[in-house]
């Protein structure tokens, strides 16, 4: 079940509150799951029962997208910004320095975490801001023809599409290598959470100057790459391993931008790794 919680973030207009929604579920170290630009925490349903048999799971809709709020008017979607409230979300619900998966923008986030010492390990897959200009030219191309879809299309079209593999090919094949596999239903909430976003332009427009360039030191970092991805190009993550050179740049077969409906079972592995190379703290 979805829940919310309401906190205040800092900002560059000073404190202000907002309310995210998430769900958790299992038991054990805490593990937060991020989602892409344009998606919701849904994306994570093909893989949330096998982490929360490990983890403390919280899967979350980031600020203006899913079910969760808007960031308050004049607060930018910054990494600067979305990522300290991330911290102050986790801080809400009682948890410290948890794991942290992401994939696309939830990818860069979540290193960005890292990098600000929010969280004990980081799995990136397929992040954002590894690209060359005329390669995020194209992510961001590619971005804004689905959302005009999304919008131009009526939902009964949408249901109707979602009812056959190919309709969910023409719907869902940019980010999935395998769109047949997804539910009707999943289909058409994506496409109404792509629809929806209220934080979808301003998200796109912080990311134009948006380069990831320092290391992650000191904790546990795992790189993921999609084989078929057809949003940000695999060989984005030979630049992300040489921007992270303690990281463990893992190959994703056959798995497309959003690898965790591909793949259940190696996404997982992957992330439980990352969260199981941790270094337990000496008493």
């Amino acid at each position: 079940m979805t829940a919310t919680v309401s906190f205040t973030i800092d900002s560059p207009l000073g404190p202000r509150p907002t309310t995210v929604a998430y769900e958790r579920k299992g038991a054990g170290e805490p593990l937060l799951l991020l989602h892409g630009i344009g998606h919701h925490l849904q994306a994570w349903h093909p893989v949330i029962d096998i982490l929360a048999a490990e983890h403390d799971v919280i899967a979350v809709d980031l600020p203006g997208f899913g079910a969760s709020e808007p960031l308050p008017k004049g607060v930018p979607y910054s990494l600067g910004t979305v990522a300290p409230a991330l911290g102050a979300l986790c801080a809400a619900l009682g948890v410290e320095r948890p794991h942290v998966a992401g994939n696309s923008l939830g990818g860069l986030l979540a290193l960005e975490m890292g990098r600000s010492d929010l969280v004990r390990s980081v799995t990136a897959l397929s992040p954002a801001g590894f690209w060359t200009e005329a390669e995020r030219r194209y992510a961001f191309a590619t971005l804004l023809a689905m959302r005009a879809g999304a919008k131009a299309l009526p939902l009964p079209a949408v249901r109707r599409l979602s009812r056959t593999a190919a309709g969910r090919a023409a719907l869902t094949g940019t980010i999935y290598a395998r769109p047949s596999r997804r539910p009707a239903e999943a289909v058409v909430a994506e496409t109404l959470a792509l629809r929806d976003a209220t934080g979808f332009e301003d998200t796109l427009a912080a990311g134009g100057s948006v380069r990831f360039t320092d290391d992650v030191p000191g904790l546990p970092v795992t790189i993921a790459w999609g084989t078929r991805d057809r949003l940000l190009l695999r060989r984005q993550g030979i630049r992300a391993k040489h921007t992270v050179p303690g990281a463990r740049l893992v190959r994703l077969p056959g798995c497309g931008h959003v690898p965790m409906n591909d793949d259940p079972a190696l996404v997982s592995r992957v992330v439980l790794d990352t969260a199981r190379s941790v270094r337990p703290v000496a008493a």
